[in-house]
């Protein structure tokens, strides 16, 4: 503003900046997806994800700064959640995403399936959101905007309640409470009957589609028998099946499964009439994957100096 006094510049500058992030670290995979480690004004990280595919940009952002909902394959949450984020700091997100993007280019899709669980935080994700799809923010259409959930029964019936425009996704992982207590650790509180029938709520209220997510583990939920009890519990049910193949995290011990079991898998479901899509991995020589990068880089920052990190 070249029509007020550099003092005064220079003032507004120093209290009033613009970004009350900044960005540690930023990786661009060949694939065209970008990531960001953004540094919190309280000295936190958060990760967030640019992903280009034909006329697609979409953005997965984050809602917590960490994860406390216990998914063992996860690298989001092996240190629990510290806090939640504010609306402005979800809003901050897209900005600093929006700026990755060239003259001709337009944020068309939103994901909340980065770091933390989003129906834990909806005070501030539900405004964060208003903002994304108000003209005057990034005008982005409501059926754009995907909410993703480890399944969180009083949240998904909040959201029925308030007949909010965006699609769901309940990550499954496991066709069985048993399997699923040992994946996802909050499951034991809550249990698979207890999401599908929410998740039945929000269908009957809304009448949008919702989307059930799995993670396919080799050697851990990827068998015959998996995928068959998985239709058995699908049966009926207006949804979409997303398999998505497990990206690695350095330090754990689950695996992608090969391309065998995972067309066996999907095959299978597919018999039981139910419709699937398999995920396609973007940005795994980014760390895309939720708090890959954050963690990665932590290790590396705890290193004394001139040591080297057996998860890196």
């Amino acid at each position: 503003m070249s029509d007020v006094p550099r003092s005064l510049r220079d003032t507004l500058a120093k209290e009033l900046p613009l970004w009350s992030t900044h960005i540690v670290k930023r990786h661009h995979a060949d694939d065209a997806t970008d990531k960001l480690l953004l540094e919190l004004s309280d000295g936190q990280r958060i990760e967030c994800v640019l992903m280009r595919e034909g006329p697609r940009r979409t953005i997965c952002i984050s809602t917590q700064v960490g994860c406390g909902m216990g998914c063992a394959f996860c690298a989001s949450g092996l240190e629990g959640v510290a806090r939640n984020l504010t609306a402005g700091e979800i809003v901050e997100q897209m900005a600093r995403l929006a700026h990755l993007l060239g003259n001709r280019e337009r944020i068309s899709h939103i994901v909340v399936m980065g770091m933390g669980e989003p129906l834990a935080n909806l005070k501030a994700l539900l405004p964060a959101l208003e903002v994304a799809t108000s003209a005057e923010g990034l005008g982005i259409s409501a059926r754009r905007i995907t909410i993703s959930t480890v399944g969180l029964p009083p949240g998904i019936d909040q959201l029925a309640r308030n007949n909010v425009p965006y699609r769901l996704a309940v990550s499954l992982h496991a066709p069985n409470d048993t399997l699923r207590d040992s994946l996802v650790r909050v499951n034991a509180k809550i249990g698979i009957d207890a999401i599908l029938d929410a998740s039945a709520r929000y269908f009957t209220a809304t009448g949008r589609r919702l989307t059930f997510e799995y993670v396919l583990l080799a050697d851990m939920n990827d068998q015959p028998e998996h995928a068959r009890e998985l239709a058995k519990r699908l049966a009926g049910r207006t949804a979409l099946l997303n398999v998505i193949p497990y990206n690695p995290v350095a330090g754990l011990p689950y695996r992608r499964p090969d391309d065998e079991a995972l067309n066996r898998f999907v095959s299978i479901v597919r018999g039981a009439n139910i419709e699937v899509q398999v995920r396609k991995r973007k940005g795994d020589a980014i760390d895309a994957a939720c708090g890959q990068l954050r963690r990665r880089l932590e290790n590396v920052e705890q290193l004394p100096k001139g040591g080297v990190s057996n998860t890196v």
